[in-house]
């Protein structure tokens, strides 16, 4: 009568764990419809089902909890960033105004007009910069739509490769919910055997 109960709790692991991971395939798995021909019903894989879905819904969450225009402004409105814009403006204000300057002009005197051109340069975009980056960057980013960035990414990733990427980052997961399933179908199966044992 043991081997019974052993024979029963090895085939309720197998059953738990073939089970899982039938299950876990499935998320993925078929990549097209597939019509079973007797019964008529379609299926395929959960993710190529409602990729759309979950594109729409990743894109959202990435736009209005991990990109917020705040959180943005938040990393950029920073004393760093403000620095390089104002070097790039002043870069490219003086370089427009040496290129304009006449050839005739002695050397000195142009660097002279370009350091009096630059350290006001200098002090009014410092003073805009910091007073008006946050509505910059809130500008520029209304214009971008995050939302629909993230979703037609997604949507154009190859569903091989979209499934390549899941795996990578919960191979270790759907491995333990796999294992799970013959270890919850080993216990069934060996309560199933000593029921069986006193019932009999």
């Amino acid at each position: 009568m043991i081997w019974q109960i052993i024979m029963m709790s090895l085939v309720g692991a197998g059953i738990g764990w073939f089970t899982n991971y039938l299950a876990v395939k499935l998320i993925f798995r078929p990549l097209n419809p597939v019509r079973i021909p007797v019964i008529g019903i379609e299926f395929q894989g959960l993710v190529p089902k409602r990729r759309n879905e979950i594109a729409v819904s990743i894109g959202k969450t990435v736009e209005e909890q991990l990109l917020s225009i705040e959180e943005l402004s938040k990393h950029l409105n920073t004393d760093k960033n403000r620095a390089v814009i104002v070097k790039n403006i002043r870069v490219g204000i003086l370089r427009v105004v040496n290129d304009k300057l006449p050839t005739f002009i002695p050397a000195g005197v142009k660097n002279s007009i370009l350091n009096y051109i630059g350290d006001i340069i200098d002090k009014e975009s410092r003073g805009f910069i910091a007073n008006n980056m946050d509505k910059l960057i809130k500008d520029a980013v209304q214009t971008l739509n995050v939302s629909q960035l993230v979703e037609q990414k997604i949507n154009d990733f190859d569903l091989l490769e979209l499934e390549s990427i899941i795996l990578s980052l919960s191979k270790r997961e759907l491995k333990y919910i796999e294992l799970l399933g013959g270890v919850l179908g080993f216990f069934i199966g060996l309560f199933q055997g000593i029921f069986m044992k006193f019932i009999a």
